[in-house]
C-alpha cells in the first residue's frame, strides 16, 4: 500500500511534466512547420524566376526587361549554316549582347544549273548566272517561305518582338529573304539581301503582299562585278519593290564580286542597330 501510495505522486508529477513537454513541443514546432513552408516556398520562387524560359527577360535591373533580337541568316545555293556562323563574331556592339542567331541549312534536293546535281539549296535554279529575267522557281520558293515563317513564328511565340526580328541572306538565301520579308503577315524590324534577286514576277504572288508586311524596311547590297547573280538583277530589285509599295535602301559595292565582305556586313550592324526596338 504504501509503495502504491507513494508512486501515485511521482505518477502525477511525470504525467504532468510529460503533458508540459509536449505542450512546449507544439509552441516550438508550430513556427519551426511555419519557417520550414516558407523557405520551400522561397526556394520554390527562386527556382521559377531563375528558370524563366526567356532568360533575357529581367537584366541587372529588375524593373527593366531586357529586348532580345533575332537575328536569322539564309546561306546561299551548296553551302551550310554552320559555315557562316562567324558572320556573327563582327557583331561586337553592345546592342547585340542579347541576339539570337540562327543559321540553319538548306535541304538536299536537285538544281537544274547544276546539271541536276543534288546540293544544299532552298529552291532550284534554271540558270547561272542569274540575270533579272531569268526563270523563277516560285513554287519552290513559296515552300520554302513556309519553312522560313516557322521558324519566325516559333521565335515570336517565345516572347520576341517581331520588331527585332531581322532576316539576312547571300545569294539564293538573299532571294529567299525578300520573298520571306515580303511575304510574311506582320511588319518586322528588317530584312538584309545580299547578292540576291527577286525570285519571282507573277502578279498572284505580290497581290499576297500585306500592308503590314510593306512597312518592313529593307537592306540590299550587291557587287557591281557580280558574274554569278548579276548586278542587273540587283539592280532590278529596288524598281520592283516600289512599284509594290516597299521602301529600300540600295548599295552597290564597286569592284567586288560574288561575294560578302566585312564592309558590307559592318554596314548591316549598324543598319540594324538603328531599328533595334528597346521595351522597359
Amino acid at each position: 500500500m504504501k509503495s502504491s501510495s507513494s508512486s501515485s505522486p511521482s505518477s502525477s508529477s511525470s504525467s504532468s511534466s510529460s503533458s508540459s513537454s509536449s505542450s512546449l513541443t507544439k509552441l516550438l514546432l508550430k513556427p519551426l512547420v511555419l519557417l520550414t513552408f516558407t523557405v520551400i516556398f522561397a526556394v520554390a520562387v527562386v527556382r521559377l524566376i531563375s528558370s524563366d524560359p526567356n532568360p533575357y527577360r529581367i537584366g541587372k535591373n529588375p524593373a527593366r526587361i531586357m529586348s532580345r533580337t533575332f537575328i536569322l541568316w539564309l546561306h546561299g545555293l551548296g553551302d551550310s549554316g554552320p559555315a557562316n556562323e562567324p558572320i556573327k563574331t563582327l557583331f561586337t556592339s553592345p546592342q547585340f549582347q542579347n541576339a539570337v542567331w540562327s543559321f540553319p541549312s538548306a535541304p538536299f534536293n536537285p538544281v537544274t544549273c547544276n546539271y541536276g546535281h543534288v546540293m544544299p539549296s532552298w529552291f532550284d535554279i534554271h540558270e547561272i548566272p542569274v540575270a533579272a529575267d531569268s526563270p523563277k522557281d516560285e513554287s519552290g520558293v513559296l515552300k520554302a517561305v513556309q519553312n522560313v515563317h516557322a521558324m519566325i513564328d516559333k521565335e515570336i511565340a517565345n516572347g520576341t518582338d517581331p520588331n527585332n526580328v531581322f532576316v539576312c541572306g547571300f545569294s539564293q538565301g538573299g532571294a529567299l529573304t525578300l520573298a520571306s520579308v515580303l511575304l510574311y503577315p506582320r511588319t518586322l524590324g528588317g530584312g538584309a539581301v545580299f547578292s540576291g534577286w527577286v525570285p519571282f514576277n507573277s502578279s498572284s504572288i505580290t497581290e499576297q503582299i500585306k500592308p503590314e508586311a510593306k512597312k518592313t524596311p529593307l537592306l540590299w547590297s550587291h557587287g557591281m562585278d557580280d558574274r554569278t547573280v548579276l548586278f542587273e538583277a540587283g539592280q532590278a530589285g529596288p524598281p520592283f519593290l516600289e512599284k509594290v509599295g516597299v521602301s529600300c535602301e540600295f548599295k552597290a559595292y564597286p569592284g567586288l564580286g560574288h561575294s560578302i565582305t566585312s564592309e558590307e556586313l559592318l554596314h548591316l550592324e549598324s543598319w540594324i542597330k538603328t531599328r533595334l526596338q528597346s521595351s522597359s
